[in-house]
């Protein structure tokens, strides 16, 4: 049987940062994994880059039964912390948009970082390791695992959540959490692509690789940012954020001219080219080969500018900054980027991440019930959450 004061299950963002943390601490730091690779999730982050964190990262960016939560651990570990561990380890970095950091070279990077901090702490790795059963003793753990018996005082619950599956991910994590009788909130796929209804998808699919500038709003919210048709549906990063606000049935609303006044634009163009037509003034504002298309779906007639009469600009101008659409659903777990809900906040310190009714068992990143927006902010949560963990463990 193997002896350690530590063990951090998933060698994930979390758990090598709080494996990492505890071990500075002169702790005795065992990491256990089922995958064959160390880190997949991290290094294929950011397409590659990683967007290791963001520069305005707040609690206002999580979402969670209890939004307060995630308050104590992102104000006691925060952004410019990690950001000046990156800076010790030389790692060069640019801000992308909206605050995002990315690695200049590789998420590589990021992961040789925290392997490195592992073994400066003495931690020790073990991955392709199955986990058979836990059972809690008087004091501390002990775990029947493919490689054999671990016992330990702390017991950290890093698993992830149910995203990319390929990756590996698995429902293990709130198993574990239900075992010690802790709740786990409903989960679903969060920043993920938009599927679409037939008669929709029918069109839209036709406009596939084009990007626009829009704003998405759902359930009052709104993200302005691009959005990306796709054989599938639709895509891009005010979609993908969005989706974690929105809920099946309901309808998106998208500004699909989100920074002006398009009626202004096409009351001035009428005036300039009364003889151009419709889709030729549209075209100086998007793409042609959308422009072609979206009319007829929107059920806009094509006419010479000369000829619409009254309120119809106004209609055409609205159709285009009001463009309602009801998703079929989401493309689920297999390209979401993260996993709403978790485990109940409700039952953990936000102070220690430890469970309040099970003495040495913890849980930290995305297994909790908490879950970032698009830009570096669930890297964040990882960071945060793993060193709170690592200071008690």
């Amino acid at each position: 049987m193997k002896q350690c004061d530590v063990i951090v299950i998933g060698a994930g963002a979390a758990g090598l940062f709080c494996a990492a943390q505890a071990g500075q601490r002169g702790r005795k730091v065992t990491v256990l994994d089922h995958a064959k690779r160390i880190g997949g999730k991290i290094l294929m982050s950011g397409g590659g880059r990683c967007n290791f964190t963001n520069m305005y990262a707040s609690h206002e960016n999580f979402l969670s039964n209890n939004p307060h939560f995630c308050k104590s651990a992102l104000s006691r570990y925060t952004q410019w912390d990690f950001i000046g561990l990156v800076s010790d380890y030389g790692i060069p970095y640019h801000e992308k948009t909206l605050g995002q950091l990315f690695c200049d070279n590789s998420a590589k990077d990021i992961l040789n970082m925290l392997l490195a901090e592992c073994e400066k702490a003495g931690v020790e790795l073990s991955n392709q390791c199955e986990i058979i059963a836990i059972e809690k003793l008087e004091s501390g753990f002990l775990l029947e695992t493919s490689k054999g018996q671990y016992q330990c005082e702390s017991l950290v619950v890093a698993t992830g959540g149910l995203s990319m599956p390929k990756l590996g991910a698995s429902p293990f994590g709130y198993k574990i959490a239900e075992q010690f009788g802790l709740s786990v909130r409903p989960t679903r796929a969060g920043l993920v692509p938009f599927t679409l209804h037939e008669q929709d998808k029918k069109v839209l699919a036709e406009l596939s690789g084009i990007s626009l500038d829009a704003s998405a709003s759902c359930n009052n919210t709104s993200f302005n940012e691009n959005i990306l048709f796709t054989h599938r549906g639709l895509s891009g990063p005010a979609v993908l954020q969005i989706s974690s606000f929105w809920e099946p049935g309901q309808t998106v609303e998208f500004d699909l001219f989100p920074n002006g006044d398009l009626h202004e634009q096409l009351q001035s163009s009428q005036q300039k080219q009364p003889d151009a037509l419709l889709s030729t003034v549209l075209a100086t504002h998007y793409p042609k080969r959308y422009v072609q298309d979206i009319l007829p779906y929107l059920g806009i007639a094509n006419k010479p500018m000369k000829q619409y009469q009254g309120k119809q600009l106004q209609d055409v101008a609205q159709a285009f900054h009001q463009w309602l659409l009801k998703p079929n659903g989401t493309e689920g777990y297999r390209t979401a980027e993260v996993t709403l809900g978790g485990v109940d906040t409700d039952q953990l310190s936000s102070k220690t991440m430890m469970a309040k009714d099970v003495e040495g068992l913890y849980f930290i990143g995305e297994v909790v019930d908490v879950t970032g927006w698009l830009g570096g902010y669930n890297f964040q949560w990882a960071w945060s959450s793993g060193w709170v963990a690592g200071q008690v463990v």
